[in-house]
């Protein structure tokens, strides 16, 4: 996680207490670690593309917009190297501290998780949550690949009619009585 301040960290100044008001925010931040998972993730240091837009709302500041990246990791079925462009949107409020006071005071059990510190937004949260889950479960290369071949883990797409003879291990008994005798 990074520490607040980072490139994650999103003034608020022109906005905080002027409902109405909006500013837009096209940036390229660095990917922290572990976004992702070990099959597939956005690699550390890696770009991220922000196109941002904030307003000011009677509650808090409104942060809506696209998350753009690339993962990197392996497809589940033949092990080939797979690239994901992720194009995702995101949309959080962040409460002014007194109205989440408010709220939790209330007792709303749907009062705002992230809050405006100072005039500033860390949106690291948001945007690790979008892409987390944004990531495929299970990445493939394509939606037709056939894998590997579970007896010898050749790749099935370079040779579609690769075939192993498999013996029923019931028969096997028979076979090695046929083998011998093929052999006198």
């Amino acid at each position: 996680m990074n520490a607040f301040g980072g490139p994650f960290a999103v003034s608020t100044h022109e906005l905080a207490r002027r409902p109405g008001e909006s500013r837009h925010l096209n940036t390229t931040v660095l990917a922290p670690q572990d976004l992702g998972s070990d099959i597939i993730a956005v690699p550390l240091d890696g770009p991220i593309e922000l196109d941002l837009l904030l307003e000011s709302v009677l509650e808090g500041v409104l942060v809506t917009g696209r998350v753009r990246t690339m993962a990197r990791g392996a497809c589940v079925r033949c092990l080939e190297d797979v690239e994901l462009p992720l194009d995702l949107s995101i949309q959080e409020l962040f409460a002014y501290p007194e109205r989440m006071e408010a709220a939790r005071e209330s007792g709303a059990e749907d009062a705002e998780e992230r809050m405006l510190i100072g005039e500033t937004a860390d949106i690291e949260p948001t945007v690790r949550d979008a892409i987390v889950l944004g990531l495929p479960f299970q990445p493939v290369c394509a939606e037709d690949c056939p894998g590997l071949c579970p007896t010898c883990g050749e790749r099935l797409d370079s040779d579609p009619g690769h075939r192993h003879e498999v013996r029923d291990p019931r028969w096997s008994a028979l076979a090695a009585l046929t083998e011998r005798e093929e052999k006198s």
